[in-house]
C-alpha cells in the first residue's frame, strides 16, 4: 500500500510520534493506522502525545557565538532533572548551532536536519519526549549579528559551557581589536544578566509602554495636589528615572556604579582609538513569563464532588 502524506499526518496526529517514525510504522503495518499506533506503542514512540499537555517551564538556555554572529535559544522541559540529562543537553546545544545558521527562524529550525539522526529537529524533539519521558518544547530563539565587530555571549548559572538558566548576547559594532571587544562585550553581557534591561536606548522604548508609564506618573503626581507646572517637572524627572531602569545604555553599570553603560562603551572606544557602537542585546531567562501550573489535588477532588 502506498504511504501517503495524509496517512502519515493522520498517524502523527493520533500518536504524537515523529514523521519518520510514523512512515516506518505505516510501512511495517501495510498502512493500517490502528496497527501502526500499536507498533509505535511497542517501540515506546507514541508516549509523546500523552505528555504534550504538561507545562514545560524548566529546561535550558543555550548560547553560541561565532565572531560577528551569535544565537540564543530556550528549550523547555517539565522538571529541572531533565536539564542534567546528557541527551537533552546535546539537543539544546545542537538547536543553538542550527539557530545560528537559520537566523532564528523557528519554522526553518524545526524543519532542519538534526545532525546524525536522519530526521528533522521536530522529529528529534518528539523522539526525546518519548525517550526521556517528559514534555519538551522549543520555545524561542534569537540571533544577533554585526558587519564588523563581535557578538559576545554569557551564561549565568552554567551547567556546562554555553548552557544554563540565563543566556545573554551583546552585539558590538567596531573595527577595534577583537579581544578588546570580546572583553567589553562579556562585561556588558554579565551586566545584562543581572540588570534585566528591556530596551537598548531611549529611542527603542515601545511608545505604548512609555505612554502607559507617563500616564501612571501623571496620576501619581496629581495625588500630591501640586500645580500642573510642578507636576510636569515631577513627571519628566520620573520618566528620566524610568529610562535608567529599563534602557541598557542608561543603566548604572553593575561593575562600576560611577558610570552608566553608555559611558563605559564610550570610554572603551576612546581607549581603543576608534568607534564602538552597542547595537543590540538579547537576554533569555529560563521559564520567564511561563505560567507554571500548580496542582491542588484537594481542590480538584472537591470540584468533582460538587
Amino acid at each position: 500500500m502506498a504511504i501517503t502524506a495524509a496517512l502519515v499526518k493522520e498517524l502523527r496526529d493520533k500518536s504524537g510520534a515523529g514523521m519518520m517514525d510514523c512512515k516506518k510504522a505505516l510501512s511495517e503495518t501495510d498502512g493500517d493506522i490502528d496497527a501502526a499506533v500499536d507498533w509505535l506503542r511497542t517501540k515506546g514512540l507514541s508516549k509523546a502525545a500523552k505528555k504534550s499537555g504538561r507545562v514545560a517551564a524548566e529546561g535550558l538556555v543555550a548560547v553560541v557565538s561565532a565572531g560577528t554572529k551569535g544565537a540564543v535559544v530556550e528549550i523547555n522541559a517539565e522538571t529541572d532533572f531533565v536539564s542534567r540529562n546528557e541527551t537533552f543537553q546535546g539537543f539544546v546545544e545542537e538547536v543553538a548551532k542550527i539557530a545560528l545558521d537559520k537566523d532564528a527562524d523557528q519554522e526553518a529550525i524545526m524543519a532542519a536536519d538534526y545532525p546524525g539522526a536522519g530526521r528533522s529537529v521536530q522529529d528529534q524533539l518528539t523522539d526525546n519526549i518519548a525517550t526521556i519521558g517528559e514534555n519538551q518544547s522549543f520555545r524561542r530563539a534569537k540571533v544577533l549579528s554585526v558587519s564588523n565587530g563581535v557578538v559576545s555571549s554569557y551564561v549565568h548559572s552554567a551547567l556546562k559551557p554555553g548552557l544554563g538558566k540565563i543566556g545573554v548576547l551583546v552585539a558590538l559594532e567596531s573595527d577595534a581589536d577583537a579581544a578588546v571587544l570580546e572583553g567589553l562585550g562579556k562585561q556588558i553581557a554579565m551586566h545584562v544578566a543581572a540588570a534585566r534591561p528591556d530596551f537598548l536606548g531611549k529611542d527603542d522604548v515601545d511608545p505604548e509602554v512609555l505612554d502607559r508609564e507617563r500616564q501612571v506618573q501623571i496620576e501619581t503626581a496629581r495625588e500630591s495636589g501640586k500645580p500642573e507646572n510642578i507636576i510636569e517637572k515631577m513627571v519628566e524627572g520620573r520618566i528620566r528615572k524610568y529610562y535608567e531602569e529599563i534602557c541598557l545604555v542608561e543603566q548604572t553599570f553593575v561593575m562600576d556604579t560611577d558610570k552608566k553603560v553608555g559611558q563605559v562603551v564610550a570610554d572603551a572606544a576612546k581607549d581603543a582609538g576608534t568607534d564602538i557602537k552597542l547595537t543590540g542585546f538579547a537576554r533569555f531567562e529560563l521559564g520567564d513569563g511561563i505560567e507554571k501550573k500548580e496542582d491542588d489535588f484537594a481542590a480538584e477532588v472537591a470540584a468533582m464532588a460538587g
